[in-house]
């Protein structure tokens, strides 16, 4: 290959990565903040939220703007800052933390472990926008006490109606309605052996 051919090659690979590089932006990353709540005495000492399960559909980067009309609209540069399931999980944790300030509220996938006197576990079935716009956060949650064989459960059904269009306002939305199943959650706790 001479030189001049060399040259060519060289520029033409070049302007084959510019392009690529210009034709696929960086993703915007985006997370959920913790929502405040009403503070509740009387809960358990210590309470384990363990690994949420997520619908599949859910498992990816990408933020699901919609699985409306038996089709998934997942946005393509608007992506989750962390998997879903440890943010979901790291949210409730603080939300459950200062809604109930008296115990020691801790994830089963932190550093932290100690044995619990209560134990949340909580599958997300759906977490996106229906037709109207409106977030719809579809959950059901178990809470077993030490002691005890039988565990609470309850289905969960969240909304929340973004402020105006666009993937800001659905995240948004949905730290509206995660912090809304915190609440409930915090009166499944409040259910059983010690609590009020």
């Amino acid at each position: 290959m001479t030189a001049v051919r060399r040259r060519r090659m060289i520029a033409l690979l070049a302007s084959l990565a510019a392009l690529a590089a210009c034709s696929s932006p960086s993703p915007k990353l985006y997370t959920l903040a913790p929502e405040p709540g009403t503070a509740h005495s009387g809960a358990p000492k210590v309470i384990l939220l363990q690994q949420i399960s997520l619908a599949r559909y859910l498992e990816r980067s990408q933020i699901v703007r919609s699985s409306e009309n038996y089709q998934l609209d997942v946005m393509e540069n608007d992506w989750w800052g962390e998997p879903l399931s440890a943010m979901l999980s790291r949210v409730l944790v603080d939300e459950l933390s200062q809604r109930l300030p008296q115990s020691a509220v801790i994830s089963e996938n932190g550093a932290v472990s100690a044995p619990a006197d209560a134990t949340i576990e909580l599958n997300i079935r759906r977490l996106d926008e229906d037709a109207s716009g409106t977030l719809v956060l579809e959950a059901q949650a178990a809470v077993s006490f030490k002691g005890q064989h039988v565990p609470v459960l309850r289905s969960f059904r969240m909304t929340a109606v973004p402020q105006a269009p666009g993937v800001p306002f659905e995240v948004a939305a949905t730290s509206i309605a995660v912090g809304r199943l915190a609440n409930g959650l915090v009166a499944m706790v409040l259910s059983g052996p010690g609590g009020r």
